[in-house]
């Protein structure tokens, strides 16, 4: 059975084809991934041992703000609301904290959050969903497989 670390590294190399070809589009071909432990809770752990996996592309030496710092602030607020960060950006402000980025590029897809910063914040947002979606349909497959190949098996391993 592979653990949730892995299907999200598997679920980023799905989708790296379609963000290579996402940056003919976008302003920079620089980005950071924050993916979070879709098992863990804000009230179970602190953020940063929450994160189940982040990854960079591009070059980070040459970045014009620390897109990792931005997409882990993405994330946090996320993670902490069970909302794609979007929500506190137009319907309510009121929940941003103070330190709180002023950027979307998050999303949630059930218990996952992922976020992303690098280009625009709406494509931030898009590979965020790529990633979470990828991630959980990865994630029924390996379920559903184990439960075929070992029907009498009753938890997860």
């Amino acid at each position: 059975m592979m653990d949730n670390k892995a299907l999200a590294i598997e679920a980023i190399n799905l989708v790296k084809p379609a963000i290579d070809q996402l940056f003919n589009q976008t302003c920079r071909k620089e980005l950071h991934i924050v993916i979070m432990n879709p098992q863990l809770k804000p009230w179970e752990a602190p953020f940063e041992d929450a994160i189940l996996h982040e990854c960079t592309f591009g070059t980070p030496e040459t970045w014009p703000a620390p897109f990792d710092e931005l997409a882990r602030n993405k994330a946090a607020q996320a993670w902490r609301d069970s909302v794609s960060n979007i929500d506190h950006q137009t319907l309510h402000p009121s929940s941003l904290r103070e330190g709180d980025v002023l950027f979307y590029g998050s999303f949630v897809y059930g218990n996952i959050v992922v976020a992303c910063s690098g280009v625009e914040p709406w494509f931030d947002m898009l590979v965020s969903g790529w990633i979470a979606v990828a991630l959980e349909q990865l994630t029924i497959n390996e379920y559903q497989t184990t439960k075929a190949s070992d029907p009498t098996r009753r938890y997860r391993a």
